[in-house]
């Protein structure tokens, strides 16, 4: 048997890290046992459903690295063949038309609260429906009434459900537009699911599909459905809690590899090993493996495995994507130094790609004006004198390298009888605008003899201003 898994998002909104979790659990298993993983997109919900929520899953999948062997798939492309399957239903005695109007449905409802009985539909069209001039009925699907389902969980086990407590779900609307539970059957049916991996806010949804399944006499998918993730307090992951876009989640400077290796373990482990690689995922993921046990999100480690992965990836790989914030300043990389001896000199100094760009704008333009704290302790009128002679030795190098910019910085200290912090922290000012670089001397030979000593001649004449 071929694996077949598939992640069905609907476009009502961005991609969302649990939408983005489901995703890599279902492609890593696909990946994992040489399946195929579908994309498929559920924009039955005319109203809500956008062309730029379409977009948004999209552009996050490509992020991530998700690549689908199939699809995207569309619902809106398939009506012909859910009104194909509906008709059978009707056909085979599974379905039928219902004309409670919504006035007489709320009324059920209400009485069934008064006494205490679970809201759902008692049926009344079942046998024999009343036929009103006029009214547009629903059409729904037959439950079974004796006996019960079981859904056979790869994470939660089995979970039994008494038919009784199922109530006759409405499978076309009154314009004849089919509804999710009907669709989603049609769909893993007609692509080969094999396995419909999903959050557990879906579990309810099982029996009844499971019925639908074996109504149309076909094959039952293997289901999992993972537990929920909780936001740092305890509280379902919402848009309060930060960030729960995936896209958000680049625009804040993270990686997509430490994204998902983030998220493979929100609810999966292997021992005690935290930091896995995309092959490592693949090779060692299992979803019976999946705690049963929501889980929460932890903005501080997502931070540190973000870390991690810009000290230890290579220097071409997170020029690749800072190159992408480079942009948002407003800055060409290609008007300046190679962005990866730049990402080389700022690797252990970033926790994020967003902190990497800031700290790096010096090295493609000039500096304008300077951090009042930084300024005021640095470019005084005494580093004036300073910045002047390291100005007229570092103009007389015959070569520009930073063994030799190290060694006059050395012996202007010792000229002077200053520290050589005295010396280098005025020059680190004049160049970035603040007090942080990556090691000075390395730092100048990247920016280049030309940018250098224009920024010192520069700092020299502001701080003469300043008198």
């Amino acid at each position: 048997m071929t694996i077949r898994t598939r992640f069905a998002p609907s476009p009502t909104g961005y991609l969302h890290v649990g939408g983005a979790r489901t995703a890599l659990f279902s492609w890593l298993y696909a990946r994992k046992h040489g399946g195929q993983f579908i994309l498929r997109i559920e924009d039955t919900d005319l109203e809500r459903s956008t062309q730029e929520s379409v977009n948004a899953i999209l552009e996050g999948m490509a992020w991530l690295g998700l690549d689908y062997d199939e699809g995207p798939f569309y619902q809106t492309q398939r009506f012909d063949r859910y009104k194909e399957i509906i008709a059978q239903l009707l056909e085979q005695g599974d379905a039928y038309y219902c004309y409670c109007s919504k006035e007489e449905l709320d009324a059920l409802r209400e009485q069934q609260r008064a006494n205490k009985e679970k809201p759902r539909y008692n049926g009344k069209c079942r046998h024999a429906p009343a036929v009103k001039a006029g009214v547009l009925p629903v059409i729904r699907f037959k439950n079974p009434i004796e006996g019960s389902v079981v859904v056979d969980d790869a994470i939660k086990g089995n979970v039994e459900f008494q038919n009784s407590e199922l109530d006759d779900l409405i499978i076309a609307r009154p314009d004849g537009t089919p509804t999710y539970n009907l669709t989603v059957v049609v769909d893993d049916l007609d692509m080969g699911l094999t396995h419909v991996i999903r959050g557990d806010d879906h579990l309810n949804n099982s029996p009844r599909q499971i019925n639908i399944f074996k109504a149309l006499g076909a094959d039952v998918p293997v289901f999992a459905h993972l537990p929920m993730i909780l936001g740092d307090d305890g509280a379902r992951l919402s848009k309060r809690h930060g960030a729960v876009s995936v896209m958000s989640y680049r625009d804040d400077g993270f990686l997509p590899e430490a994204l998902l290796n983030y998220l493979v373990r929100l609810g999966w482990s292997h021992g005690d090993q935290e930091i896995f690689s995309i092959d490592e995922m693949i090779a060692l993921f299992d979803i019976t493996d999946v705690n049963k046990s929501a889980s929460a999100f932890n903005s501080d480690k997502l931070l540190w495995l973000n870390q991690h992965y810009i000290k230890t990836s290579s220097a071409e790989h997170i020029a690749h994507h800072l190159s992408w914030h480079m942009g948002k300043l407003g800055i060409d990389p290609a008007n300046g130094p190679s962005l990866s001896e730049v990402v080389e000199l700022q690797q252990e100094r970033a926790k994020t790609l967003v902190e990497m760009a800031n700290n790096s704008q010096f090295f493609y333009r000039e500096v304008t004006e300077y951090d009042e704290k930084a300024a005021r302790k640095n470019l005084t009128p005494a580093s004036a004198e300073i910045l002047e002679d390291m100005y007229q030795r570092l103009s007389s190098l015959p070569e520009w390298q930073a063994e030799a910019i190290h060694s006059h910085i050395k012996k202007c200290s010792v000229a002077r009888e200053i520290g050589m912090g005295k010396v280098a922290q005025p020059i680190r000012v004049a160049i970035t605008g603040n007090t942080m670089s990556p090691p000075l001397d390395v730092t100048l030979e990247l920016l280049g003899s030309e940018r250098t000593l224009a920024a010192i001649r520069s700092a020299t004449i502001w701080i003469n201003d300043q008198k």
